[in-house]
């Protein structure tokens, strides 16, 4: 008999720090402090919250016997068995009904992306997870929809600056984890993805390479840019450049030197030094903006 502990580890809530990708257009936006808007966008990252916990509830049933050959994945509540199959499908259709519940309140654009999200998840988890690049890039454009959910919800404009940083950070961090998978399989003599044989750690290494410069290159082109000068009146923001560069320096050290970059969101909730560099980055940006 699975404990209720069990459920919620299965339901990852501690992933849901990704969501608050959903909050980044009013952050840039400069409206967090607009009741409405915040509302409908948390009301859209709950509903959201669920449908992508259901999402990893179908995707551990998929790779049930794959992950019970990991070292770390084999102590989840599927894999280990103190869930069982049945169970984990009819709490993942709770989690879908308990996410609709919120619809109601949600504009019928966002319940589009929340469909093409899954739509897409469902796609990876199938198949798509199990071509290189293919499987990161998904990952990516993930965080990309996240974004789309908070400027549709709270209907602002889109920016496309925002959205290409977003999608090459996860890029990056999808690849840092793709990384960390090599190191186990090597460590391990066994093959934990088929995609992983469309990986190498020089090829993996040089793509994160690729896509710390270009993220850090268009962030600072974002802050520099004419649009956003006029639109702020301000043209110091480039300033907050230096806490992104600290923060993907950071990143690189746990990926290359700790070689511990499995988890980008236990490494959010666990390193001080990214704790630190993000609360600097989003001080300064008020900073510079209101001071």
């Amino acid at each position: 008999m699975p404990y209720p502990t069990d459920f919620i580890r299965l339901a990852r809530p501690e992933q849901y720090v990704k969501n608050l990708f959903i909050f980044l257009p009013l952050f840039f936006a400069f409206k967090l402090m607009n009741g409405s808007l915040l509302c409908a966008c948390t009301l859209s990252f709950l509903s959201f919250s669920l449908l992508a916990s259901s999402v990893y509830v179908f995707n551990d049933i998929r790779d049930i016997s794959r992950d019970r050959q990991h070292p770390v994945k084999k102590n989840r509540p599927l894999a280990s068995g103190r869930i069982s199959e049945k169970q984990g499908v009819w709490f993942a259709l709770v989690l879908i009904l308990m996410s609709m519940s919120f619809w109601y309140f949600l504009k019928k654009q966002t319940i589009l992306i929340f469909l093409a999200y899954a739509a897409m998840n469902g796609i990876y988890s199938i198949r798509l997870k199990h071509i290189a690049v293919v499987d990161v890039t998904c990952i990516a454009i993930g965080f990309v929809l996240r974004i789309l959910i908070g400027t549709v919800q709270a209907d602002l404009p889109t920016s496309h600056w925002i959205i290409l940083m977003t999608f090459l950070l996860a890029m990056f961090l999808a690849l840092a984890k793709r990384r960390d998978d090599l190191i186990l399989q090597e460590k391990d003599n066994s093959k934990l993805r088929s995609s992983m044989d469309g990986y190498n750690l020089e090829f993996v290494s040089l793509s994160m390479l690729l896509m710390a410069g270009v993220t850090v290159v268009s962030y600072i082109m974002y802050t520099v840019s004419p649009e956003v000068v006029s639109r702020y009146n301000n043209e110091y923001i480039y300033l907050t450049t230096f806490w992104v560069i600290m923060g993907i320096m950071r990143y690189f050290q746990i990926a290359l030197v700790e070689k511990n970059s499995g988890s980008p969101t236990q490494i959010l909730w666990k390193d001080a030094f990214i704790k630190i560099v993000l609360l600097g980055w989003i001080l300064s940006y008020f900073i510079i903006m209101y001071v």
